[in-house]
């Protein structure tokens, strides 16, 4: 399948159809994504740009689109052209951590999961193009016939799997136990004792799908159906009748992927009435002509310094974009220092260039954590920070997460303010962030005191 090119003033002429499309600057590749509707995300990406589509917009001098008959296509071809061709824009927003991968395990019966856990390596096989790329991380899955991928979104592919998985069952543990479990009767498991054989061909025709393929599999499907009626395997060939026709459905008709635009749409405008309120209590330098779309933030957890976590959490537009969530193992030993600690952990975001800056950060802490950040950051983004007041009938040590009265301090205001004066709208933001940076540090400190538990 080969891209069709408009220049970028013709994009009403794209077709309103799934697809994938893509943006080039010459004969470079800057972008390659998937839509429900190639027109309207086209035109959502130049009309109403996000920070991130601001970094290519102007570099763009033609724009690619491949119309495809299902969306279960669309994310295959997707993943296909982004692997072939590595647009410079897909690739600085995520790594390999961010990619999602199928993996097939190789064995008799094989597994089907999803992982981000690969890594490069040379060839074992040299015959084998796949074996030759990848290699799963984790030991668990160390032999496998194929990984497939890179698959940009999550969700979509989950879905794609659990519609495929009706067609063609499958297992996704080790050992089936004896009797029938719940996948088997929502006939998405082939049962304790299959037909080999038969697996096997299935799972192959699964890799082929996800490869791309899935034409050829019909095809194969069709010429199969038609020998075993020739030898008058009837109740055979009836089967495979039935599974050419619910893949021919799924791939007409399978919607794994919304056309979000409109809710979108309707976030933006929600965050546009939410950003002038939040511009106002901050009074930002530059008579606040620049945006607040990107707020990061931060959280530390330890005991005692002990295992100590950073977190750093996003959100665009006022919504979680756990894309860009962060952690950071805090490399400080000693005595517990917060301060210290929020020091390390921006420092260490910082060197990363190739995550975009944000427009606002938010600490959890005081004036001294505030401090510090100001410090570190330069004067690069706006910076507050959230710290619980507490009142003299509880300790430090018994005081609950969230409980006292919230203060928020400001960057160049001398006092801070009551978080519960102000409207309702940025009272609950800030709260949200503050309680997902703390979910998001807390979850990675205890998974490394569990790890550190186990080594005793």
């Amino acid at each position: 399948m080969k891209f069709k090119y408009l220049s970028k003033d013709k994009i009403s002429q794209l077709p309103k159809s799934t697809g994938v499309y893509c943006f080039k600057s010459g004969k470079d590749f800057l972008y390659i994504g998937k839509a429900a509707n190639i027109k309207e995300r086209v035109k959502n990406h130049l009309e109403r740009s996000s920070y991130r589509d601001g970094l290519f917009i102007n570099q763009i001098e033609k724009i690619g689109y491949i119309k495809t008959d299902s969306t279960i296509e669309a994310l295959i071809l997707e993943a296909n052209l982004i692997k072939k061709h590595q647009p410079k824009y897909n690739i600085v927003w995520r790594d390999d951590k961010n990619y999602f991968y199928v993996g097939i395990t190789k064995e008799d019966l094989p597994m089907v999961f999803i992982t981000h856990q690969i890594k490069k390596f040379e060839a074992r096989n040299p015959k084998s193009e796949t074996n030759s790329r990848l290699e799963i991380r984790n030991s668990k899955f160390r032999d496998f016939i194929a990984v497939v991928g890179p698959f940009v979104e999550g969700t979509a592919l989950k879905k794609a799997l659990r519609i495929l998985r009706k067609v063609f069952p499958y297992y996704t543990v080790k050992k089936h136990p004896q009797g029938l479990c719940p996948w088997c009767y929502l006939d998405l498991c082939p049962g304790p004792n299959p037909d080999k054989k038969k697996y096997q061909k299935d799972i192959k025709n699964l890799i082929s799908i996800l490869s791309g393929k899935s034409q050829s599999v019909l095809k194969n499907l069709k010429r199969e159906m038609k020998n075993t009626s020739q030898k008058q395997e009837f109740e055979e060939a009836a089967k495979i009748r039935d599974q050419i026709e619910s893949l021919e459905k799924i791939l007409a008709h399978a919607k794994i992927f919304s056309d979000v635009l409109t809710q979108q749409w309707l976030n933006y405008q929600v965050w546009e009435e939410v950003e002038k309120k939040l511009k106002k209590i901050l009074n930002p330098p530059a008579g606040g002509k620049k945006r607040i779309s990107r707020i990061e933030a931060y959280d530390i957890s330890n005991i005692q310094g002990k295992e100590a976590t950073g977190s750093m959490i996003t959100f665009i537009q006022g919504i979680p974009e756990k894309n860009f969530y962060r952690r950071f193992k805090i490399r400080i030993a000693g005595k517990p220092n917060d301060i210290a600690m929020i020091k390390e952990t921006l420092k260490r975001r910082l060197k990363h260039k190739e995550w975009s800056y944000p427009n606002l950060i938010l600490i959890d802490g005081g004036k001294g954590q505030l401090n510090v950040a100001k410090k570190t950051v330069k004067n690069k983004m706006l910076v507050i920070a959230l710290a619980k007041r507490r009142s003299a009938a509880k300790s430090r040590t018994k005081l609950r997460f969230g409980a006292g009265e919230n203060k928020l301090y400001i960057e160049n205001r001398k006092k801070p303010i009551l978080l519960k004066n102000l409207p309702r709208e940025i009272f609950n933001l800030i709260l949200q962030l503050r309680d997902e940076a703390h979910r998001f540090a807390i979850s990675y400190h205890r998974k490394l005191r569990k790890r550190q538990l186990l080594k005793k």
